[in-house]
């Protein structure tokens, strides 16, 4: 029988795929788009980190934005132009997204803070793995890399009410503990492509 945390976190990849296969780039349809493999590698491991009420949430707003012609893949997108691209995401992307309350935004700010440095953390006591992962900071986005912290904020932009509170409230109990989402995620990471953990995946990758 499939775990529940497991069953759910397949539901909402594959809710995120067909999305996904919508996503109209400015210059087409984007490589990674046939690209399932990876793309259930990355995602997966993202949803197993999180408690089965909070990846409960997220497909809701899934299906939920899908029910009424809204598409949470593409909206995750066009909200990191607003670190990537101002003009164009002032032009093209804010009259067409739902406004965040100045709140909503300040506590999206808290995370994003948190999560950072956890990446940073992770990055220091994994370089190698650490070399694999998205650049750190918005000041290092380029037009062909978007970083850890404004694909971040693009996402938390994307979550309904209920779930950023839940989400929120996951993170908050984490620092509580002295976790680290990263960590997590990148263990899950490396045990689906087949190391029994953290340590033996980082002696496997090359130096850089």
């Amino acid at each position: 029988m499939t775990h529940p945390v497991v069953a759910a976190a397949e539901e909402v990849v594959a809710q995120e795929w067909q999305q996904f296969q919508e996503v109209q780039g400015l210059d087409g349809r984007a490589q990674c788009q046939d690209d399932w493999p990876t793309f259930h590698q990355m995602r997966i491991s993202q949803f197993l980190a999180w408690p089965l009420a909070l990846i409960e949430s997220y497909s809701r707003d899934l299906a939920g934005a899908r029910s009424v012609g809204r598409n949470l893949v593409s909206e995750k997108y066009g909200r990191m132009m607003a670190d990537t691209d101002p003009i164009a995401y002032a032009r093209d992307i804010a009259p067409v997204v739902q406004e965040l309350p100045e709140q909503r935004i300040a506590q999206q700010e808290e995370v994003v803070t948190t999560q950072v440095a956890w990446a940073a953390d992770f990055m220091a006591r994994y370089p190698r793995l650490g070399a694999g992962m998205r650049v750190l900071r918005t000041a290092q986005d380029t037009p062909t890399e978007t970083s850890f912290e404004t694909y971040l904020r693009g996402e938390l932009g994307s979550y309904s009410g209920r779930t950023f509170a839940m989400y929120r409230a996951m993170i908050a109990g984490l620092r509580s503990e002295g976790g680290n989402l990263t960590e997590q995620i990148l263990g899950w990471t490396v045990r689906l492509a087949g190391y029994p953990g953290l340590a033996e995946a980082e002696a496997a990758q090359p130096q850089h």
